[in-house]
């Protein structure tokens, strides 16, 4: 299975991220979670540090490009975080994953 990263702005609240992420499922993302974190990073050569929702988003092989398709292209970040990672996991939940 793949996991993809991403945040979203602070300013979103719950419901946002709530809508957000179930447009990702309905592209074929299998389970999201999202939680407040602090990032801190340079941006045009200044020191940043903000709270954002970092999000998880568990996809399979098959679905994974065309999540990360709609997640570049309705995220409301200039640059967004994409990060991708091949993950293992339990068979079942694999199948469960694979399934969706």
């Amino acid at each position: 299975m793949w996991v993809v990263k991403t945040t979203l702005p602070e300013s979103m609240n719950e419901d946002e991220v709530a809508t957000f992420s179930h447009t990702l499922i309905e592209a074929g993302a299998s389970c999201i979670q999202h939680h407040k974190v602090t990032s801190t990073y340079k941006w045009e050569d200044e020191m940043k540090s903000e709270s954002e929702w970092s999000i998880q988003i568990k996809v399979s092989k098959h679905s994974k490009q065309a999540v990360v398709d709609l997640l570049v292209e309705t995220h409301p970040y200039d640059v967004p975080q994409v990060i991708t990672k091949k993950w293992e996991a339990s068979d079942d939940y694999l199948t469960w994953i694979n399934s969706n």
